[in-house]
């Protein structure tokens, strides 16, 4: 069993049950407002059963999640059929795989970012840009999961995202795999002034410090 809690995720979960006819998924909730209202719109538009509760019996149904995802807000979805995992994780030599015969591609490489807030919020402009894969490091990045899933406002549960132990060997691969890689730097051509084409690889750098010096030279 999976728990949703927060106005985002919530929603993001109930959009992504459209037209699939999915069994299993309920909403709780309690005293609710303007907001928790207009979901339960969106969940009954979709058949998903929604069944008012007390804000008692939803702390308990939540007691055992993050501090982050305790705060439900008076709504909690339940999906049955799935395990409590927010990520949408792959194998980075998996999706190598998977896009050899693309001509495009679009993956960004978060450097030691380790806010999962901001990681969120990155994974969140991803899902609109159509990236199809952002690849976290195993050390020095943000892994709170919940935090991150509710920062990037439920993406995180439809952007690929593949956690890898060396950042520049992940590059290397890339660029034996046909990828351009381009660094974020504040000093760089913007954008729009450059020729962003085929298959190419974002690397984003920390907060503070930007691209580590060795993955800057690759």
């Amino acid at each position: 069993m999976k728990i949703y809690t927060g106005f985002h995720s919530v929603e993001e979960r109930i959009r992504s049950a459209q037209n699939k006819k999915e069994n299993g998924l309920k909403i709780l909730y309690a005293k609710p407002g303007p907001r928790v209202k207009k979901i339960l719109s969106q969940a009954k538009s979709q058949n998903i059963p929604c069944v008012e509760t007390t804000e008692k019996e939803l702390d308990s149904l939540v007691a055992n999640l993050s501090e982050t995802a305790k705060e439900h807000r008076g709504i909690v979805l339940i999906s049955e059929n799935e395990k409590q995992v927010s990520e949408n994780k792959v194998d980075f030599d998996q999706f190598l795989k998977s896009i050899e015969n693309k001509d495009s591609s679009i993956v960004v490489i978060l450097d030691s970012i380790t806010d999962p807030h901001n990681v969120g919020a990155i994974i969140r402009s991803c899902d609109q840009f159509g990236v199809d894969l952002v690849v976290l490091p195993e050390r020095r990045g943000a892994s709170e999961s919940e935090i991150i899933g509710r920062s990037s406002a439920g993406a995180s549960a439809w952007v690929q995202t593949s956690v890898v132990s060396n950042l520049v060997r992940t590059v290397e691969k890339l660029k034996e795999a046909g990828f351009w890689i381009y660094g974020a730097d504040a000093g760089g051509e913007t954008a729009g002034q450059t020729s962003l084409q085929g298959k190419i690889a974002l690397v984003m750098g920390s907060e503070g410090s930007g691209i580590s010096r060795l993955l800057e030279e690759k």
